[in-house]
């Protein structure tokens, strides 16, 4: 089975550390993306920008692997605290294209550099 490794320059993120995705017949695993902009720093703004710069970062890797948000199978968001879930779902709801992908979203105690929001994803290839 062969496996490559995506990373994508238009991310503020360090692949030397990770790659942003790792394709393999049929699929792409897309590594947890952060609200950091090309400039390494989280952007500013609450929980709607993140989410936002989240699903932005993304699109940027699917692109990157030749595939869209259409084609996203999966999902996992990670959020520090639960009582964002509302505001979060908004943001997802209006950037995201239907039907939605399946979906997972669970509170989790720290993220990378203490953000607010973390968002996975699985796509067809």
């Amino acid at each position: 089975m062969s496996v490559e490794k995506i990373n994508t320059p238009k991310n503020g993120q360090h692949p030397h550390i990770l790659s942003h995705a790792t394709k393999v017949p049929g699929l792409i695993f897309l590594s947890g993306q952060t609200p950091v902009g090309l400039d390494g720093q989280v952007v500013p703004g609450g929980i709607k920008e993140h989410t936002a710069q989240c699903i932005n970062n993304l699109g940027n890797v699917l692109e990157a692997a030749g595939s869209s948000w259409e084609k996203v199978v999966k999902v996992n968001v990670y959020l520090k605290n639960m009582d964002d879930f509302a505001a979060m779902n908004e943001v997802y709801e209006k950037l995201l294209p239907s039907p939605k992908p399946a979906r997972t979203c669970i509170q989790a105690a720290k993220l990378p550099n203490d953000v607010d929001v973390e968002i996975e994803a699985i796509a067809a290839a």
